[in-house]
């Protein structure tokens, strides 16, 4: 079973196709609200959806402001609509030292980006 909270459109056109494309069929539950339609950020760019490009069980931060490596704060692991609002409450901190790292697939974990992530 795959269970998945996409947070872009590009992404949730890109989960949909990999299911499709599949071998096999296994359940798919897709965590998707239409909050989400509202938001700029959830939007993507013709380029998200051309050749080549993939689902992304996660999407790191895409903060132009952050800080070096060696110097965040904190890590905040989040999923779906949660994301623009803590987005929205760190640009208002300016809290430059804070990483927010999207979780879009929630099963199977993606451990290894994740792990990846962190490093």
């Amino acid at each position: 079973m795959k269970v998945a909270h996409p947070s872009t459109a590009a992404n949730y056109f890109h989960l949909l196709r990999l299911q499709m494309r599949m071998p096999f069929r296994k359940p798919l539950v897709v965590v998707a609200p239409k909050k989400l339609l509202r938001f700029q950020g959830a939007t993507s760019s013709i380029a998200d959806f051309n050749e080549g490009t993939t689902f992304k069980p996660i999407i790191e931060d895409q903060n132009p402001k952050a800080v070096a490596a060696n110097q965040v704060r904190k890590v905040i692991l989040c999923s779906g609509q949660v994301y623009f609002e803590l987005e929205k409450e760190r640009t208002a901190r300016e809290a430059n030292d804070v990483v927010i790292v999207r979780v879009e697939s929630l099963c199977p974990w993606p451990f290894e980006d994740i792990a990846a992530t962190f490093k």
